[in-house]
């Protein structure tokens, strides 16, 4: 065979592979979109699943429904394994059956992946806090208040710090309890129930001051708000400023809160019965005097019972000796001839009230007052 004649054979093939490659890259391309469609409705019926019984998860979730959650967000986690929600519902699901050692592993794995997480954090901050473990559950609440929140980050943010104000107060870490507060009180706005709330939390932390400060807002805002009046009473009246929590307090009372009544009561003793208040008439001093000593001689008679609270013989002994020796002298012509039988009578009368308090059973209103007016004079 000449070489023209294997050339001019091999000319149809040459002609051919053309065509067989464009057949082929046809058929790759059909073959391979085929493929991808099918990959795509594949993974859209992974998703359609995954939504779905992310769905009926949160209905759960929502309904306290727990244990039912649980298998609902874990069913959507195999059609979406990394979905960060469905992992964050899963873990709070969890918390509601109380498997809070699961419900750990899931946050601390999200946590790595967004340690910037408000939720995240609060919850950490909640397990820390209900494992005694203080350190942890600061650092948590701390995270939580300066995180990324969805929605409304001030609200969040605001609840986060309350939260973590009551767990202060929870461990009796008032000092911690009473900054946090104070850095949450300058940005209340005038919500009268804001700083309702702010002035009870301030009562809770011992921060009388600033307490009556937050109610005295909640009522420039409103000022028949009966639990910041009542609130206020009570700041004024551990504030030894018992004029003005009388006040208060009567309000509250007459408004239908009948927790101030007793406080309220004992306000007017200690205005009624201070014969070292300003402007009290000279006869109106001696008939206050003469009546407090009396409420001191029959707060001893209580003091005889023994039993693990009552007080040591030999003081009280010696305390009514020493009422028994200045009883004579304790009338209206005696203190009117001698007005510095006025301090000594009711130095008597301070001491035992100071020292029979809690050891002698149940004080009267007037032996409650008597005690505070003792402290408002502390030199006697």
């Amino acid at each position: 065979m000449t070489k023209e004649h294997r050339r001019f054979n091999l000319q149809p093939y040459l002609r051919r592979e053309p065509v067989t490659l464009a057949l082929l890259t046809v058929l790759a391309i059909i073959v391979f979109g085929a493929v991808a469609g099918l990959s795509r409705l594949y993974n859209q019926q992974q998703n359609s699943l995954a939504v779905r019984w992310s769905s009926r998860g949160t209905a759960d979730l929502q309904a306290k429904r727990y244990g039912a959650a649980v298998i609902d967000f874990r069913t959507a986690l195999l059609y979406s394994r990394d979905n960060y929600s469905y992992q964050l519902n899963l873990a709070e699901a969890l918390i509601g059956e109380s498997r809070i050692d699961e419900a750990y592993a899931y946050l601390a794995n999200l946590w790595d992946r967004q340690p910037e997480n408000g939720l995240v954090n609060l919850e950490l901050a909640r397990i820390a806090a209900g494992r005694g473990q203080t350190n942890s559950a600061l650092r948590y609440y701390n995270n939580a208040i300066y995180a990324v929140w969805p929605g409304d980050q001030d609200v969040e943010r605001l609840n986060t710090r309350l939260e973590l104000i009551n767990y202060l107060l929870h461990i009796n870490n008032k000092a911690q309890a009473d900054s946090e507060l104070i850095a949450m009180a300058a940005n209340l706005g005038m919500d009268p129930d804001k700083h309702t709330l702010a002035g009870q939390l301030f009562l809770r932390a011992q921060d009388d001051q600033r307490a009556l400060d937050q109610f005295r807002l909640a009522l420039r805002s409103d000022r028949h708000k009966t639990e910041a009046m009542a609130g206020a009473g009570e700041a004024a009246f551990n504030l030894q400023q018992y004029r003005l929590a009388e006040r208060y307090l009567r309000t509250a009372v007459n408004a239908g809160d009948k927790a101030g009544r007793t406080k309220m009561r004992i306000a007017e003793l200690v205005l009624e019965m201070d014969p070292f208040r300003p402007q009290v008439t000279v006869a109106n001093r001696n008939r206050i005097v003469i009546d407090a000593y009396a409420a001191a001689g029959a707060r001893l008679k209580t003091c005889g019972t023994p039993g693990p609270t009552a007080l040591p013989a030999a003081t009280l002994t010696t305390l009514t000796q020493n009422w028994t020796k200045l009883k004579p002298k304790i009338t209206l012509y005696r203190l009117r001839r001698n007005p510095d039988l006025v301090s000594t009578a009711m130095g008597v009368v301070f001491t035992i009230e100071r020292q029979t308090n809690g050891l002698c059973g149940s004080t009267t209103d007037t032996d409650n007052a008597l005690l505070l007016i003792a402290n408002l004079h502390e030199g006697l």
